[in-house]
């Protein structure tokens, strides 16, 4: 089925699921806004966000909880002034009454007053740490991870288990690439070792000649913070530049996804990821979805993709436990801030903050039936965005960003 117009209600003429609505203003339709990328370096991720939403709402007929679902999808194009334009479009012009998205944290922070301001439900995979920390807001809750929340844990693993000491970090230089390098450099420098190179090239720079012909070689590794397609990008003029075999790298949750995989070859073997998700999982629901996916679109679903197919389910659970009374917007946030609910990625649950606790996966790239994917080979369960600390003492910190944790190894 395609799908080309800016909007597209879904229509299916479903009957209601056995649930008696008080109120006749509670059969219409529910207008669900997706934020999402669909030009730009994050494009990739965006299309598949919109591809798995759309799947995940054709499955069930256009219709949870009885009421059926009219979606209406904003590009942003990556930059967070448009992102918040287009979420005020949503909302005054299309008059959505829930919003999944936006894609980036850039976009979530720009149009944080916003959502705030106009009450709007707000299932995020943004992973902007502060709306869930210390500046939460009461209308955001999000069901995929903070910026730090599967870097914290990786860096464990590669203190504990690849015995890396000193290491370098590379990433986009946005807000997510801030956020997830300062969460990895903590947790590492915190069980004794060094982060001594930190490097933040635009999220748009043509070339990262100039970055790999800077980087150390006296390292035990180097942490990728990439999002979109430039993960892929550096790791293919990294190998040009023959320093595989010299430094090893390991990637944040979105450096090597599966919408950026399939596009890569050898030059990926080996590297150890940390994510929330995995297309290789192997539950029922999530069975289900990755064949579904890589059946219509000849790839599997990965970071982007599994965001909006998770914050579905979660969007679900919450309408039927409310019997689909989205109108109820207090009784709503109260709902899925107190949900436990099973998902393509595990059963997930939210913290007081709004933001998810749920299993983080290690995993390894290795070629299965002529194709990529990132097998699990280690589980950390129920990870909050606090990792191992004290929320309290943890909130007592400023956000994580480029100068916090102070950078106390870097080297000349």
């Amino acid at each position: 089925m395609r799908f080309t117009r800016r909007r597209f209600v879904q229509a299916a003429g479903a009957a209601a699921v056995g649930i008696s609505l008080p109120l006749k203003a509670q059969t219409g339709p529910i207008r669900l806004g997706l934020m999402t990328v669909k030009t730009g370096p994050l494009a990739s991720g965006g299309i598949d966000m919109e591809r798995a939403l759309v799947m995940y709402l054709r499955e069930r007929n256009g219709t949870l909880a009885g009421r059926k679902i009219e979606l209406f999808v904003g590009d942003s194009g990556g930059v967070p002034a448009q992102a918040r334009t287009k979420i005020q479009e949503l909302v005054e012009r299309e008059h959505i009454q829930v919003m999944i998205g936006p894609l980036a944290t850039a976009e979530a922070l720009a149009a944080d007053d916003y959502i705030r301001q106009q009450q709007l439900l707000t299932l995020s995979v943004a992973a902007a740490e502060d709306m869930t920390q210390r500046k939460p807001n009461p209308w955001f809750t999000r069901g995929t991870s903070t910026s730090s929340q599967c870097a914290q844990p990786l860096a464990d693993y590669c203190y504990k288990q690849l015995k890396m000491r000193r290491m370098a970090v590379i990433a986009d230089d946005i807000p997510y690439g801030h956020e997830m390098c300062a969460g990895f450099q903590r947790v590492l420098e915190d069980l004794g070792g060094k982060i001594v190179q930190k490097t933040f090239p635009p999220l748009t720079v043509p070339d990262y000649g100039t970055y790999l012909a800077q980087l150390k070689t006296n390292i035990d590794g180097i942490f990728l913070g990439f999002a979109g397609s430039n993960g892929f990008r550096y790791l293919r003029q990294f190998n040009e530049y023959g320093l595989r075999g010299k430094v090893t790298p390991v990637g944040g949750m979105t450096a090597l996804d599966e919408a950026v995989l399939r596009n890569m070859g050898d030059e990926a073997l080996g590297i150890v990821t940390s994510c929330w998700y995995s297309a290789e999982l192997d539950n029922p629901i999530n069975r289900k979805f990755a064949a579904e996916f890589r059946s219509e679109f000849k790839y599997d679903p990965g970071f982007y993709a599994a965001a909006t197919y998770v914050e579905a389910a979660v969007l679900e659970a919450t309408l039927k436990a409310i019997q689909g009374r989205v109108e109820d917007k207090e009784a709503f946030m109260k709902t899925v801030r107190g949900l436990k609910v099973d998902t393509a990625r595990g059963q997930v649950r939210f913290d007081q903050y709004g933001n998810v606790v749920g299993n983080v996966y290690i995993r390894k790239v290795e070629r299965k039936d002529a194709r990529l994917v990132n097998s699990v080979i280690h589980t950390y369960p129920d990870v909050s965005q606090f990792w191992t600390y004290d929320p309290k003492e943890f909130l007592k910190n400023p956000v994580y960003s480029r100068d916090f944790p102070p950078a106390k190894n870097l080297e000349p």
